[in-house]
């Protein structure tokens, strides 16, 4: 009787020790195998005299071109870490989309970071999605993803960050992107900076 109510007790405290409330437990509970961690949605704009080093970057996009940071040097650049299986992802691609549309043909560049999937797997996400900038492939050897993390924290998937004309961390906005307009005006004041 004693041991009965011993493991009563201790399967309770086992139970209240893995909180419904631990984000982390819940998205493993939701079979979230393939790595993807929510970012409660969050913009950080890091002041000019706040940034740190130019991100010094290499790889290859999913059509096989070399892209590097020197390719983007004077102009605004906008890097968004994402994989085909990601549910954010996808929500915000047409949103990202919509954002290089806009600004393209104004000194603004697009790329994507994926950092779980082949080409194919990418090429197929970017026709299924409308998707017309291109994307670095990470897994391999994920460079990219850490070239970046050495000058900010990339703790969730999606992230976008904002790169100013110097090659230097302008905006980071954590998890799914909430609208075009959010975006749009980061691009927009990066713009506006003196080179």
């Amino acid at each position: 009787m004693i041991a009965a109510a011993t493991a009563l007790l201790l399967g309770v405290i086992a139970l209240t020790g893995c909180s419904a409330n631990d984000s982390l437990a819940q998205q493993y509970q939701e079979g979230n195998e393939k790595g993807y961690i929510a970012g409660d949605f969050r913009v950080v704009e890091i002041a000019a005299g706040e940034r740190g080093d130019p991100v010094v970057f290499e790889g290859v996009t999913e059509t096989g071109e070399t892209v590097s940071s020197d390719d983007y040097r004077g102009e605004v650049l906008v890097v968004n870490f994402w994989y085909a299986a990601c549910g954010p992802c996808i929500v915000e691609a047409p949103l990202l989309e919509e954002v290089w549309q806009e600004y393209q043909d104004q000194g603004v560049s697009f790329l994507g970071v994926n950092t779980y999937d082949q080409p194919a797997t990418a090429l197929s996400f970017a026709r299924d999605n409308n998707v017309t900038y291109p994307s670095v492939i990470d897994v391999n050897d994920g460079k990219v993803k850490l070239a970046f993390a050495q000058v900010t924290p990339i703790q969730a998937t999606p992230t976008t960050l904002v790169v100013d004309k110097e090659g230097r961390v302008a905006a980071r906005i954590i998890g799914q992107l909430q609208s075009a307009s959010i975006l749009s005006t980061l691009v927009r004041d990066a713009l506006g900076e003196l080179p």
